[in-house]
């Protein structure tokens, strides 16, 4: 191996343990908070994940005092993570997002991303386009883009040393109302946060030869 070669591998490797020792947890110590400044911290990082256009549709509901965790537990069909979890993520997509499209690509060229007149073209093809969407298609996009950003959050709150667990087992309908969630904000998933009081239990995945194929997909 090269002196290059051992740098990157150094480098690569706690990334690859941060994969490697991410659970999900389910039994938090409910004596552990995360700071507004750490949680801003956690999610400054998860929003460097991409997006369709770079619209970044993704809206975080932070759940972390104990009344609204409280609130929250039945319309989790009371799963004891949302008490004793530090806080729990509301990951939800922004169908409107398209009406932001301005001031992203303004900031890409003050940012020297972008020339300005690259910018306007972006901005008017993009609110064309996104402003036009059927709602479903609106949905399935903040949906895969909410997928993303979740997916970055949880690795970036385990390489931090706190815990987390996707929860997709809650009642849409009553987290809309409870919270007060406008039509145009489409709920993703919920993401529990904090320190595990026990670890998440290891898993298996299938072989890769089951779940990877080259250029064609097996016959049924």
């Amino acid at each position: 191996m090269t002196q290059a070669q051992t740098i990157q591998a150094t480098e690569q490797q706690p990334f690859i343990n941060v994969i490697r020792e991410r659970r999900s947890v389910r039994a938090y110590d409910p004596s552990v908070r995360i700071s507004r400044e750490e949680m801003n911290e956690i999610l400054g990082q998860a929003v460097l994940a991409p997006s369709s256009s770079n619209l970044q549709p993704w809206r975080f509901l932070v759940i972390d005092t104990p009344e609204l965790k409280q609130k929250l537990l039945p319309i989790a069909y009371n799963q004891q993570q949302v008490v004793d979890a530090s806080a729990v993520i509301a990951i939800l997509g922004d169908v409107e997002s398209y009406k932001k499209a301005e001031t992203i690509y303004t900031q890409a060229v003050e940012a020297g991303y972008m020339p300005a007149d690259t910018a306007k073209s972006f901005i008017e093809r993009t609110v064309g386009m996104y402003s036009k969407l059927p709602p479903e298609v609106a949905r399935q996009i903040v949906y895969t883009d909410g997928g993303l950003v979740a997916m970055q959050l949880m690795l970036v709150a385990r390489a931090k040393g706190y815990d987390t667990v996707p929860m997709g087992g809650y009642d849409k309908a009553k987290l809309v109302e409870a919270f007060a969630i406008a039509d145009r904000y489409a709920p993703v998933m919920l993401v529990a946060i904090g320190k595990a009081a026990s670890p998440g239990h290891p898993t298996t995945r299938l072989p890769l030869q089951e779940v990877a194929f080259y250029n064609e997909m097996p016959a049924e």
